[in-house]
């Protein structure tokens, strides 16, 4: 059975592909092209995957593109001296450092060491202050910022709205909910954050507008956690054996998305929801970078 309750993630992207391509003309109308600079420690599988999906978003719109990959064992050193190089090298305009890295690597010591104006992912702690004070100069977090645009662009109106933040990671809890209850006309929520820790989340979640799944449980959010007509947005991305999987697993969200799309108001497929954004945001924060290097 078809719903039309469906947040098209693939086509909300390609509209934001779309606007950051006509950036990208006049930088190069001015002799200017973006470059955004990968790096990667080991041969995780997953890391290989999602940044060779990046590249060849970075080369269809035009923008200059390399990846730098180290050893399993590099030191925390050789890392930063990378880093430090690639600060310094004015081709490039954005730098991602690709997760997870390796356990002799400090990631916020790395997080630090990219340049603020350079940090595209957000995760400086420059920009983290930035978004906690409203100042729109920092770059945002990818996948959360994808999210504010899925919503706005959705027509999902967030002022006032109840929002369950499920999830408190530095990479999409904690940086969502700030982003939810900025000033704004395009946020303005009342957040609740929910994790490992707090006490009945369904209770949580039933009484809310808006759920955004992002703990890392496979199918967490059930049909009986779900108000009717909530909007529910899945971050998710879990592998779960399944026997009649061709390798013997699959990927899953943080919802039982069967069971709850009846239900909910609008909702995003996995795959095919928040992927697609967290790339287009990335694209986006790269050519702002390359504007603001070249203002």
């Amino acid at each position: 059975m078809a719903f039309a309750n469906l947040i098209d993630g693939r086509a909300i992207a390609e509209k934001i592909h779309a606007e950051t391509i006509g950036r990208i003309a006049a930088l190069k109308a001015r002799g200017i092209q973006p470059g955004l600079m990968f790096v990667r420690v080991g041969d995780d599988p997953a890391s290989k995957v999602y940044v060779g999906m990046k590249e060849r978003t970075s080369g269809r719109l035009g923008i200059f593109s390399e990846t730098k990959v180290l050893s399993q064992n590099a030191s925390e050193a050789e890392l930063l001296a990378l880093l430090e190089k690639l600060n310094s090298d004015s081709r490039i305009h954005g730098i991602l450092v690709q997760a997870p890295l390796p356990p002799q690597i400090n990631a916020a010591r790395v997080y630090s060491t990219v340049q603020p104006q350079k940090d595209v992912d957000g995760f400086h702690p420059v920009n983290v202050g930035k978004l906690l004070l409203g100042d729109a100069t920092g770059f945002a977090p990818c996948t959360p910022a994808g999210v504010m645009q899925l919503l706005n662009r959705s027509g999902v109106n967030t002022d006032g709205a109840e929002v369950a933040v499920l999830g408190r990671g530095d990479i999409v809890g904690k940086p969502m909910a700030a982003m939810l209850c900025q000033k704004s006309r395009q946020a303005n929520a009342t957040v609740t954050i929910c994790h490992s820790r707090t006490r009945d989340v369904a209770a949580h979640c039933r009484r809310a507008d808006i759920i955004i799944a992002a703990m890392g449980v496979p199918e967490f959010v059930k049909a009986e956690m779900v108000k009717p007509g909530a909007v529910v947005i899945d971050v998710g991305v879990n592998r779960i054996k399944d026997a009649a999987a061709r390798d013997g697993t699959r990927l899953v969200g943080d919802v039982a998305f069967a069971s709850v799309q009846p239900i909910a108001g609008k909702i995003t497929p996995n795959p095919g929801g928040v992927g697609p954004m967290t790339i287009a945001i990335l694209m986006q924060n790269t050519v702002r970078a390359a504007e603001m290097a070249t203002a």
